[in-house]
């Protein structure tokens, strides 16, 4: 992946445009800035936003300034996660109030964005609007809107993270798969998810896409062939997906390489949001330092 040979650099860190999302790489770094991150999690009432208010309430630093969701608005966001004392944060469906408040305390405000695609853009920048950096996790984004974001943020010199996966452990298996991929030429992918949806998943399409942005031909032997049993070819270099759906399986994803009297196999598995929550807390703490927008976590690995 060409975003994976470009190492964050403590001054500034720039990408020519490509075709894929990956691509889209601006980035450029204040000092460090040591005071406490008001931290607003909009989409608060998902699992993923409740295993945030909980990880930012316990994360050294940072403290949730704000729970934004249309569900459950009035509760206290510490009682919705079943945390032992309430936080005395509402829910609240009023974004614009809960920057606003933020950018009157002149407090170093980060906003973690787990919404919708259609709303991404004008959250960020309502929240660069009242100096609040952001963190992107919404997985079905679109390049156009990544693009935008990134045209934005470049001229608001305004930190933004956008990346398709807050796991770590995703991001390390994407960087060993490509470092493998020099050396075999065959490579197949099989993920195990609990449900049908998004098949084949981000995390499989982005290795596939990554595996194919090297310029590298795979699978020679059966590339052209239309057996449906081979799995979906994803990419443009022939490497294959293949998706088991069994409740009760974790998410798993395996990348399979083959050369003459060898298997060498990469595999991460996910068993509950809680993976994604080291680094969420990462990309909380490096994202305020930023002027411009960077695509991918792994800038910060």
């Amino acid at each position: 992946m060409a975003t994976l040979n470009c190492p964050f650099h403590p001054t500034s860190c720039t990408k020519s445009p490509r075709t894929n999302a990956t691509s889209i790489i601006s980035c450029s770094m204040q000092p460090s800035q040591n005071n406490i991150k008001e931290v607003v999690i909009n989409g608060a009432t998902k699992e993923i936003g409740k295993a945030a208010i909980v990880a930012v309430t316990r994360a050294r630093g940072m403290e949730v300034a704000g729970a934004i969701d249309t569900n459950l608005v009035g509760q206290d966001a510490g009682k919705i996660c079943d945390m032992e004392e309430a936080l005395e944060i509402p829910i609240l469906n009023d974004l614009t109030m809960v920057l606003g408040s933020i950018a009157q305390s002149k407090a170093t405000g980060v906003m973690v964005e787990f919404t919708d695609p259609s709303t991404v853009y004008d959250n960020v920048k309502q929240a660069a609007a009242f100096g609040l950096r952001s963190v992107v996790y919404v997985p079905k984004i679109q390049l156009d809107t990544v693009t935008a974001l990134s045209a934005f943020c470049e001229k608001a010199s305004m930190g933004c993270l956008v990346t398709p996966t807050l796991s770590i452990g995703s991001v390390l298996l994407q960087q060993a798969a490509i470092q493998a991929a020099f050396h075999y030429n065959n490579v197949e992918i099989v993920e195990s998810r609990p449900d049908p949806l998004e098949l084949p998943s981000t995390d499989a399409t982005q290795i596939a896409n990554n595996l194919s942005d090297l310029g590298q031909r795979y699978n020679r032997e059966d590339i052209s062939t239309d057996i449906p049993a081979r799995g979906q070819v994803v990419g443009e270099d022939g490497v294959r997906v293949h998706s088991l759906v069994l409740p009760g399986l974790p998410s798993s994803t395996t990348v399979h390489f083959s050369g003459p009297g060898e298997v060498y196999s990469l595999r991460h598995d996910i068993t509950n949001v809680q993976c994604l929550m080291p680094g969420l807390i990462l990309a909380i703490r490096k994202v305020v330092r930023l002027k411009n927008l960077i695509y991918g976590l792994e800038k910060f690995l």
